[in-house]
């Protein structure tokens, strides 16, 4: 039974971090997974996330961000997250729909709605079984990532990734059943059991089911 599981978070939470270790032990398992990234995964990823990471020098409005993310998804899930759904693998994917609802929804002021719109038509209406959310502190997440050449997000400000993390905990409140919210400022090994369990028991419903 293959799973299609997205990690979500603001700066420096861990998520990368927990979604390879997530992807080590299920193939240490025996599962068939794989692990890509947005934007990313393909050629047109690869190099959307160059361009949305590039510093403050490149500038790009919230609507531009929106469509070349949409644009870098779209091809995603047609070359990468489908094809390995239907052929039975488990995905696991660093950020996904709900990173531009936060982005540029919630941070940017882009009208929900309109990025709900096009996120389903990128998609094809594919959502995750599971959204894990690394929450912590912005300063704590921010200060995990100060390094010289931060990108255009990292540089944003304070106020911007405080309104990203509101959006998030607003969208995890609204779908407890599919989210699973974990403090991100506890270790690596007791986050990576808290995802762990919650995996075992949806694999655990869908093979009773």
């Amino acid at each position: 039974m293959a799973l299609f599981i997205t990690f979500e978070g603001g700066e420096g939470c861990g998520k990368s971090t927990q979604a390879r270790v997530l992807y080590r032990r299920l193939a240490e398992s025996g599962i068939s997974v794989m692990l890509t990234r947005e934007p990313g995964g393909t050629p047109l990823g690869e190099q959307t996330r160059r361009q949305l990471k590039r510093a403050r020098d490149l500038p790009i409005s919230p609507l531009a961000e929106l469509f070349l993310v949409a644009a870098a998804r779209a091809q995603l899930v047609r070359e990468a997250i489908r094809p390995g759904l239907e052929r039975n693998i488990t995905v696991i994917c660093d950020r996904y729909t709900d990173s531009t609802l936060a982005y540029q929804g919630y941070g940017r002021g882009v009208d929900l709605d309109a990025i709900r719109a096009v996120n389903d038509i990128a998609t094809g209406g594919l959502v995750p079984d599971l959204v894990v959310l690394l929450d912590i502190p912005v300063e704590v997440g921010l200060a995990r990532k100060k390094a010289p050449g931060r990108d255009r997000f990292e540089s944003a400000g304070t106020a911007f990734h405080q309104r990203v993390r509101r959006g998030y905990r607003a969208m995890a409140r609204a779908d407890r059943k599919r989210w699973l919210v974990v403090d991100g400022s506890l270790s690596v090994r007791e986050i990576q059991g808290r995802i762990w369990d919650r995996v075992a028991e949806i694999r655990q419903g869908e093979s009773e089911g």
